[in-house]
């Protein structure tokens, strides 16, 4: 039954805890007011989209969500999808609502059918091959921005022909090293330092992230220099030649219904669901960093319903698609929020904060926001996952390079479905190889008896013995035939070993059939010997069972062998 942890949460809740999840609550809110504004001009959108995402999205998140610290908003993850939907001229920013409302629903069908588990079966290889990919994208776009160029657009790079910034990895690289000479060194300076900064400041405090401490510096400095001494860079207000950039404006937009026509639901629907299986996977993610911070235990369905409902509301409202946020999450709990109610708190703070502040957000420099973003891409990269997975098996680290290559070169949604393929194949394989058919020596080793030594018997004469070892399914098939096919005229019997045999699918079920048949023409029998309840309910379903012979299905090698001696004795 749907019940939100805000819910669970206010049972007991008194003043001294609404005290620490109100100041967890206002300082998360003052720490995501730069993330979520970087967040939505590296996605191609306006700053205040990042806000309004924020502000919804959270509120949502924090109301209707299954988690008690969780912190909701715009997070990197998305802006690779997102450069690409408002950069299509057919789709635009009401594309990216359309696909935003549909992810939403997506997400909410997820946690009312209680899928929140499946996500814990996409491969962590995957989750970490395009997680660096989307981090390499993130970095690539800000290049600009912390070196202070200005591309001249239109521009030719290769043969194509730009009329503003590419979304492609390879036409971002193309475009810059094309503009190297516009680089600004004042610009430059600023975002080394700022980058420097952030990395540095850890060792002073954890309680405010350094990312909240640049914007701040990095604002007032710039304005004191172009004061005193008319050095300029672009903020998110103006460029540099005066032009304005974007407007912060002071209140949230009315609702909007975006365009549910069929052909945008198609075009945009395999984007919906990358946006789904993201926004799942960081939130339940989130969710279970916070738990292993707190001690609590989140409910995962309740979790994407909650995130559900919030990408619903928030693209209505002119946001983005939103997850929960590790980073903003952390800094919830190392504040003191302990319930939903600080992450309410945090999407009140940065209301009032675009109401009563936001034309002074216009003058944070773009520099200092590149290297929030550099910083960002830097940490979710992962760099020790990698360098451990590239110490691993190759299927693994074969899995990791292709969903990384995909997720940078091609598409973020094609990295996630082609990674699953490539890894299932895999896993097939690696199935296959460490599955055998063998056939046992002349004695068995049945067990070890109580007194701890081994119960052995001999193999009859007149009786061939094969042991299984792993699931005989479509992919071990092959090796199976080979095996049972040494059964000849000179056998009276043919045991089958299952022991190790715990799955059976139709492809191994039709390789019995055929043994079966094959065994029938030359007049030997079938004993199945320490079947487990899947193989043996699939051959009750299938009627394989009875063509065995009842008789002649057993759980231990022991009843298999005594039947076989009886069969070759008869015969």
């Amino acid at each position: 039954m749907y019940k939100p942890e805000l819910l669970n949460s206010l049972k007991g809740y008194n003043s001294k805890q609404f005290v620490t999840d109100l100041i967890a609550g206002i300082i998360v809110g003052i720490v995501a007011l730069p993330l979520s504004i970087a967040f939505a001009i590296a996605s191609g959108c306006s700053p205040e989209t990042g806000l309004y995402t924020a502000i919804i999205a959270g509120f949502c998140i924090a109301a209707f969500g299954g988690t008690r610290c969780q912190i909701g908003g715009p997070t990197g993850a998305f802006t690779v999808i997102i450069y690409a939907i408002v950069n299509n001229p057919s789709l635009g920013i009401s594309g990216l609502a359309t696909a935003g409302v549909l992810a939403g629903i997506m997400l909410i069908l997820l946690g009312v059918f209680k899928l929140g588990g499946l996500v814990k079966f996409i491969p962590y290889t995957i989750v970490v091959g395009f997680t660096a990919g989307i981090a390499v994208t993130i970095a690539t776009g800000q290049i600009g921005d912390f070196f202070g160029m200005h591309p001249e657009f239109p521009m030719t790079v290769m043969g194509s022909e730009y009329t503003k910034m590419p979304g492609t990895f390879a036409g971002k690289i193309g475009v810059y090293a094309h503009s190297l000479s516009t680089i600004d060194i004042y610009s430059t300076v600023m975002s080394v330092i700022c980058l420097a900064i952030i990395f540095m400041w850890p060792k002073v405090t954890k309680k405010i992230p350094g990312s909240l401490v640049v914007i701040v510096l990095a604002t007032i400095v710039s304005l004191i220099l172009e004061h005193f001494a008319g050095l300029k860079t672009d903020t998110i207000g103006l460029f540099v030649d005066g032009r304005k950039h974007y407007e912060i404006p002071t209140t949230l937009p009315s609702p909007k219904l975006p365009d549910f026509s069929l052909s945008t639901l198609q075009t945009v629907f395999p984007t919906a669901v990358s946006i789904a299986v993201l926004a799942a996977i960081e939130s339940l993610l989130s969710a279970v960093v916070a738990d292993g911070m707190i001690g609590t235990k989140h409910d995962s369905n309740n979790e994407l319903i909650g995130q559900g409902i919030a990408n619903i509301f928030s693209p209505l409202f002119g946001g983005l698609p939103a997850t929960g946020a590790i980073a903003r999450t952390a800094t919830n709990i190392n504040n003191g929020g302990r319930t939903p109610v600080a992450g309410i708190v945090h999407a009140i703070v940065l209301l009032l904060i675009m109401i009563f502040f936001g034309k002074y957000v216009e003058y944070v420099p773009m520099p200092a926001l590149a290297a929030v973003l550099m910083s960002v891409s830097w940490n979710m990269a992962g760099i020790p996952s990698i360098r451990k997975l590239l110490k691993g098996q190759k299927s693994d680290i074969s899995v990791l390079t292709v969903t990384f290559l995909i997720t940078v070169f091609v598409d973020l949604t094609y990295a996630i479905g082609i990674g699953l393929i490539f890894a299932a194949f895999l896993f097939i394989k690696k199935m296959i190889d460490v599955s055998e058919v063998l056939e046992s020596r002349k004695t068995i080793i049945s067990g070890i008896t109580g007194d701890g030594t081994e119960e052995k018997f001999d193999v009859p004469a007149g009786v061939l013995v094969y042991e299984i070892d792993g699931p005989l399914f479509f992919g071990t098939v092959r090796k199976f035939e080979v095996a049972v096919e040494r059964a000849g005229a000179e056998f009276k019997v043919l045991v089958i070993r299952m022991k190790n045999t715990i799955y059976l699918d139709a492809g191994g079920l039709n390789a019995l059939e055929q043994c079966k048949a094959a065994c029938d023409r030359k007049g030997v029998t079938i004993v199945l010997s320490g079947i487990h309840t899947q193989p043996y309910m699939l051959c009750e379903k299938t009627g394989m069972a009875d063509k065995i012979g009842r008789e002649n299905i057993f759980d231990n090698i022991e009843g298999a062998m005594k039947r076989a001696s009886e069969i070759v004795g008869n015969k």
